[in-house]
């Protein structure tokens, strides 16, 4: 796209509207994470979270409504560097007096008690822990660098720092995982007494480390019939103890959804900064460089970072609209999502959606569409039949 054809720099985001926070760096890269993440060595850290400071200066919703930490790992950060970032941070957006959720991602081995304590007191009330497993092979294969006992005892810090909102992220579903021993350290996990679960089934994005080693037959990933067990035990075990899927991976109990993802899913507006960050402002959508070097080029120039945007028509933003809103247990209100999408016109999902039902993948209630239960363990693939049904270009609107 040529730059006389760029609308994102003139797009204001209006106060109240959700920003995220990429922080670039990690102790190590996870052999499964697509994320833009660079290695901490070598590194200027203290020098990157001023240009986060820079960009947030001239792009930060003021009085966001949500405010995401994420990466990386923001934990990773000095508790005197996350305090100087948090206290700027306030005084650009005032997010401390409007925020009703401030979650930071953590990894257990750079959460100590003094940092969440220090977390807590700078405004963050949510923290999302990288467990992702408590099987020693599986953090081996996966390349992380924390044991057990460092992710019991980062949770152990985040309730003694006063923090009533906590999530715990796993992954499941790895070559050579037995499903009973999943479902016994599940139910370790939930002995815990989390307030949100992350259970990821593992996915093998192309370019990781993980997938490399797939391809060149280093192990072989599970049947389709063994992820479908994993699925639907973890779906079991976690509604068993309280915690309500309200979306495809996401558990909690009572009033504990993630409100910053809920926007997403809700296909609304938000802003992010950060190199790789994507922002959503009306029906633009637009991203930063997916690397440091032009992204610290952009903010040190004053530049606006964008390297790429997308205005979608509206029948492929309903189509979207639908997507997400389907992984979510509200599901979806047709005419919310024609309105979301400022679609006008003969409805493009009406026919799949009403095939979908009739197949039982779908179901209605209340004037909305939500996922049967054999629609939740191909989520995916139903989102796609939508997806295709809104993107022939002679569908109007």
């Amino acid at each position: 796209m040529g730059s006389e054809k760029r609308t994102a720099p003139g797009l204001r985001p209006e106060p109240g509207t959700p920003l995220y926070v990429h922080f670039p760096f990690c102790a190590e890269k996870c052999t499964y994470c697509d994320f833009y993440s660079l290695p901490q060595r070598g590194q200027d850290l203290t020098g990157a979270l001023d240009l986060l400071l820079l960009e947030a200066e001239r792009r930060a919703p003021a009085r966001p409504r949500t405010v995401f930490l994420g990466g990386g790992t923001p934990s990773l950060h000095s508790s005197e560097e996350l305090t100087r970032f948090l206290e700027r941070l306030d005084r650009i957006c005032d997010f401390r007096s409007s925020a009703q959720e401030v979650t930071c991602e953590c990894n257990p081995e750079s959460l100590t008690p003094e940092k969440a304590a220090v977390l807590r007191e700078l405004g963050v009330d949510r923290l999302s822990i990288g467990l992702q497993s408590l099987e020693p092979r599986i953090l081996g294969l996966f390349g992380r660098v924390h044991d057990v006992a460092q992710g019991f005892a980062a949770f152990d810090a985040a309730r003694k720092a006063g923090f009533t909102r906590v999530s715990l992220d796993l992954i499941y579903g790895v070559p050579g995982q037995e499903l009973a021993r999943w479902l016994a350290d599940l139910s370790r996990v939930i002995a815990l007494g989390p307030d949100h679960v992350s259970a990821y089934q593992l996915t093998y994005e192309q370019g990781t480390a993980l997938t490399a080693q797939l391809e060149a037959g280093a192990f072989e990933r599970l049947t389709e019939e063994a992820e479908l067990a994993f699925f639907e035990g973890t779906r079991a075990l976690l509604a068993g103890a309280g915690y309500a899927p309200y979306e495809v991976s996401n558990f909690c109990l009572s009033g504990q959804e993630c409100r910053h993802n809920l926007n997403y899913w809700r296909n609304g507006p938000y802003v992010g900064i950060g190199p790789s960050a994507v922002s959503k402002l009306a029906s633009t959508r637009f991203g930063n460089p997916r690397s440091l070097v032009p992204w610290r080029a952009a903010i040190a120039a004053g530049s606006f970072p964008a390297a790429w945007e997308e205005t979608p028509p509206p029948r492929v933003l309903l189509g979207e609209t639908w997507w997400l809103g389907l992984r979510t247990s509200s599901g979806v209100d047709p005419d919310e999502a024609r309105q979301v999408a400022g679609f006008v016109g003969r409805d493009p999902t009406e026919p799949v959606t009403r095939e979908l039902s009739d197949q039982g993948f779908l179901r209605w209630g209340e004037g909305r569409c939500r996922l049967g239960e054999r629609g939740w363990p191909v989520a995916d693939a139903v989102a796609r039949r939508i997806l295709t049904a809104c993107s022939n270009p002679e569908a109007s609107g």
